[in-house]
């Protein structure tokens, strides 16, 4: 989602700036005014404003350490111990500095007197809206601990699911330093040499050997206008990738991308069931639980087919209908969906579909590096070979001479 700088006042009056996730404006005004605070301005953050607001001593709260957070969380309020005690001991062995700066908050709102989820939400994006709305509803019902058991589940799920794109990109993307390593260090060392050398000669040399010496010229003479090109297009990119055009823009890139597309769809499915069974089996309402679901979900064209699914449910409508009109969700999850709402066995199809496009995600991961893995190895091979080509197809040229002035 998209990120949004503001100014507030809090209920002692003090002003209070600071930047957090969120749908649209609207939707960010409205996460403020939870947190108790008197919204004063709200705006899209830009690019630069995003790379000025790095924090370098703490890190967000990562999929990983949220799963870690609940599990100890039901391991230690199950032994009777009181929330408050429970929070202070796992602030103290929390590594992260930003998690734990917020679950000591919490322990102290909590003190206070005010509700776990009431603290959670004031804490600045560290805990998830899912995560928040799972503890309202488990302390609504009696089942704080059940709730943490589901939440930690789903944290699981989703590290599992990161940790496995990321294992899988390590190595294209070495390859990939590696491939512009080497065309760098041939432009701006090997070329050159060469260059000199085919100067002296009084022959006009090879398209594809002048078009490589040109290049390289450029590299070493000229590398400070290269570097610009890649700022400014680096710049350019997340200033349009945060506009609303872009954002919609890059979402139907992803679906409809070869290779990565399927990734996208199935992943966002599997997002989208694990989220909807979690938090209808809290007992949260399904019109509550689509607008919850909507804002974790990271691609704009699925956040709105679970708004617009919302707007129908509302009316009376079942889900499955909404989603198919769409066009944007499988048939697959469509067609469990429509079966769980004959059935009355909703909860059980969303997980059995969660769990299924979740295999299928490792699937799809799998088959992503096994495609890019080959041809980054072809496009190095072909991009060093025609620097090679360039090079020697002029020293053939040489050697013919020199034979034919033999004979």
């Amino acid at each position: 989602m998209p990120n949004f700088k503001y100014v507030a006042y809090s209920k002692d009056g003090k002003e209070v700036k600071g930047s957090i996730e969120a749908v649209d404006q609207e939707d960010a005004a409205k996460r403020i005014k939870e947190q108790g605070q008197m919204v004063v301005k709200v705006e899209a953050e830009g690019a630069l404003d995003k790379d000025l607001n790095l924090s370098f001593g703490k890190k967000k709260a990562s999929s990983r350490d949220l799963s870690v957070f609940c599990r100890q969380f039901v391991s230690i309020s199950t032994a009777g111990v009181a929330i408050v005690d429970a929070l202070e001991m796992l602030g103290d062995q929390t590594e992260n500095k930003a998690l734990q700066e917020a679950i000591f908050n919490v322990g102290a709102s909590v003190q206070k007197g005010e509700t776990l989820a009431g603290s959670m939400r004031k804490q600045d994006g560290i805990f998830p809206s899912i995560m928040v709305n799972m503890v309202e509803a488990g302390e609504s019902s009696g089942n704080l601990e059940t709730s943490f058991e589901r939440m930690a589940i789903q944290f699981e799920k989703s590290t599992k699911i990161q940790q496995l794109v990321k294992k899988s990109m390590i190595y294209p993307i070495a390859l990939s330093v590696i491939v512009v390593g080497v065309v760098v260090l041939m432009m701006a060392f090997v070329v050159p040499t060469f260059s000199d050398m085919y100067a002296d000669m009084d022959q006009q040399l090879p398209a594809l050997t002048r078009m490589v010496v040109a290049i390289s010229d450029f590299v070493v003479d000229r590398w400070y206008i290269l570097i610009a090109v890649i700022v400014v297009a680096v710049i350019g990119f997340k200033v349009f990738a945060a506009s609303k055009m872009g954002t919609y823009v890059l979402a139907d890139v992803k679906r409809k991308v070869p290779i990565f597309g399927k990734l996208t769809i199935k992943s966002s499915s599997a997002q989208f069931a694990r989220n909807l069974s979690t938090l209808t089996a809290a007992g949260i309402s399904m019109i509550d639980a689509l607008d919850i679901v909507a804002k974790t979900m990271p691609n704009v064209r699925f956040r709105d087919a679970v708004l617009e699914a919302k707007e129908k449910v509302a009316q009376g409508r079942p889900l499955s209908e909404p989603l198919k009109a769409g066009g944007i969700f499988p048939n697959m999850i469509i067609h469990m969906i429509g079966i769980g709402e004959e059935t009355g066995n909703m909860d059980d199809m969303l997980i059995t579909a969660a769990t299924y496009f979740e295999e299928e995600v490792e699937a799809a991961t799998e088959q992503v590096a096994a495609i890019i893995e080959p041809l980054l190895i072809v496009v190095m091979a072909g991009i060093v070979g025609v620097i090679i080509m360039s090079i020697l197809i002029p020293m053939f040229g040489m050697y013919d001479l020199a034979g034919g002035g033999e004979v």
